[in-house]
């Protein structure tokens, strides 16, 4: 009887051990489980963002008075190299560098000209290349001043020194092909380019291409098309009433136009005066920068405030999160310049502001801070560089 007793005492421990045993390891498989399904969920709810960015820099108007052009006379042809000198720092320092060629570098072969008809030595090409820059537009209301020859010769001197020009074509096939300029960093950007006008002078007939013209469906048509093959738009106007240092109605409306159709950047030249920097909500709720006009850099007029330009500069965000792929411009910054020469207009130099002196415009402190107070006006975070 009491062997009996003890195998079913010992038969109830066994028992009692494997149950034990049991809850123990479906406890550590429950743990475990809990475990890979908050990694699981942690992996689900974090994905992988990649950024990545560059930078952009535009400077206004390259206006090439007589008096300028003169200026860089050497004896084997034209040099502008000492107009940048002080400058270049602020042109070799960013990804992408772009300028508005006002006037057409036609060249010697066909005559040199003044205002009110432009046409200009081709050695400012070179000289842009030098400096840093990589864009320039040249749809604006002088494109047309020498006719088809200065444009085409212009171009032909843009194509051997490897710029990359928007906004005048050779032909209409080359006109077709939107320019992306493509970064290392692998943010490609679009450039498009329009003039309001060509000073009255018609367009010839059935050679369109000569010039892009502000119409709005064919900046559309050129957007939705960029769209494509860039990851960010740069589109600039030239557009405004000059010597106006506030934009008007018409290039409000245009601007917000551009934003509407998810330019991610908009830069105004005509003007010859600066204007100030705004952002813009697309209706796609994308934001916008613009500047209204980017004024001269480099030209002979000599009124204050055609003397003063400057250096805008954004940087342009390309961010991957799984399959989505969004673009901001972020941190806008600006540097006033100012346009110094000597006596009998000799000597330019494009100056930053911030480094002039009481010599060299006396005051210059309370006009740089006036400047200031102008570009920041509807954007306050703007950042100087200083």
């Amino acid at each position: 009887m009491k062997r009996i007793f003890f195998v079913i005492v010992l038969l109830l421990f066994s028992a009692l051990v494997l149950i034990s045993c049991r809850e123990q390891e479906n406890s550590k498989e429950d743990k475990e489980y809990q475990q890979e399904e908050l990694v699981e969920k942690e992996q689900i709810e974090e994905p992988k963002v990649e950024e990545k960015e560059i930078t952009l820099s535009a400077i206004g108007d390259i206006l090439l008075h007589k008096r300028v052009f003169d200026d860089a006379k050497t004896e084997t042809g034209y040099d502008f190299t000492p107009f940048f000198e002080k400058i270049k720092p602020y042109l070799n320092d960013t990804t992408i560098t772009m300028a508005n060629q006002e006037t057409m570098i036609g060249g010697t072969k066909i005559g040199l000209s003044d205002y009110p008809s432009f046409n200009s030595p081709q050695e400012i090409g070179d000289t842009l290349k030098q400096v840093g820059v990589d864009v320039v537009t040249i749809a604006n209301n002088h494109t047309l001043d020498r006719g088809e020859k200065a444009i085409q010769s212009a171009i032909d001197h843009w194509k051997a020194i490897d710029m990359v020009y928007t906004g005048a074509y050779q032909s209409r096939e080359d006109s077709k092909r939107i320019r992306v300029v493509e970064t290392d960093e692998g943010i490609d950007v679009a450039f498009l380019s329009y003039t309001y006008g060509t000073n009255g002078i018609p367009v010839p007939e059935g050679k369109e291409y000569l010039v892009n013209l502000i119409e709005k469906e064919k900046i559309a048509t050129d957007v939705k098309e960029a769209e494509k093959i860039s990851d960010a738009i740069v589109l600039s106007y030239h557009f405004g009433t000059e010597n106006q240092r506030m934009p008007n109605p018409e290039q409000v409306d245009l601007a917000q136009y551009a934003a509407d159709l998810g330019v991610d950047v908009v830069i105004g030249h005509h003007p010859h005066v600066l204007q100030p920097v705004d952002w813009l909500r697309g209706e796609k709720g994308n934001k916008t920068f613009v500047i209204y006009s980017l004024a001269n850099f480099i030209s002979g007029q000599d009124e204050f405030y055609n003397r003063i330009g400057g250096v805008v500069k954004v940087t342009i965000k390309k961010t991957i999160k799984e399959e989505e792929e969004t673009i901001t411009v972020e941190q806008p910054k600006f540097l006033p310049t100012y346009m110094e020469y000597k006596p009998k207009f000799k000597d330019f130099k494009v100056i930053p502001m911030k480094d002039l002196n009481n010599d060299i415009m006396p005051g210059y402190q309370k006009y740089y801070e006036e400047i200031k107070a102008h570009m920041s006006q509807w954007m306050p975070e703007l950042e100087f560089m200083e």
